[in-house]
């Protein structure tokens, strides 16, 4: 059985990245999901019980996790679950997978750097030139038109793909926001 799942936690262990038998990209990492309770005894968060899964996420979405995933990371995967038994040197365990279908960082604890990737001539849909310039003559963001939501609804954006131009994104130090 399979369930959609998101999870919210942290990365437990620095990704590592290999590969499968038939030459796909995947990327694995522990993730450690904390549950935590108000005390109203004490008067503080406590933690309650600590949930651990196995993440492996493929393709490009395993590319872009190993540059972007450190180990303490606070993050949310949404993917496929899977409960299954193992066996080792005489031990038996249960282990929760999560093929993910999305990985983030969670913006509650922290700020991250968003970049887009360059698109392949796989998933690039054709756009015209003024559309693919998201700035207008003043080198201002342009936001009006169809260039305000260029969803890619292709089998490789569902996948984890990361469709689209490459834009380096510049961030403002001194209010440490993006002005669009």
């Amino acid at each position: 059985m399979h369930d959609t799942v998101t999870i919210v936690g942290n990365v437990a262990t620095d990704p590592t990245q290999g590969r499968t038998t038939s030459g796909i990209p995947v990327t694995n990492f522990r993730l450690a999901s904390t549950h935590r309770r108000f005390d109203g005894a004490t008067q503080t968060w406590v933690d309650v019980t600590t949930n651990w899964y196995s993440v492996a996420a493929f393709r490009q979405l395993a590319e872009h996790a190993k540059v972007s995933l450190r180990s303490g990371d606070s993050v949310i995967v949404t993917g496929r679950m899977k409960i299954r038994a193992w066996e080792n040197n005489g031990k038996q365990g249960t282990s929760v997978d999560i093929d993910a279908d999305a990985i983030g960082h969670d913006l509650r604890w922290g700020t991250t750097a968003y970049r887009r990737s360059a698109r392949s001539a796989v998933d690039a849909s054709p756009r015209s030139a003024a559309a693919s310039d998201p700035h207008d003559d003043s080198g201002q963001p342009s936001l009006s038109g169809d260039d305000v939501a260029d969803i890619d609804t292709s089998w490789a954006a569902r996948d984890g793909g990361l469709a689209g131009a490459e834009d380096d994104f510049a961030d403002s130090s001194a209010a440490g926001t993006r002005s669009l």
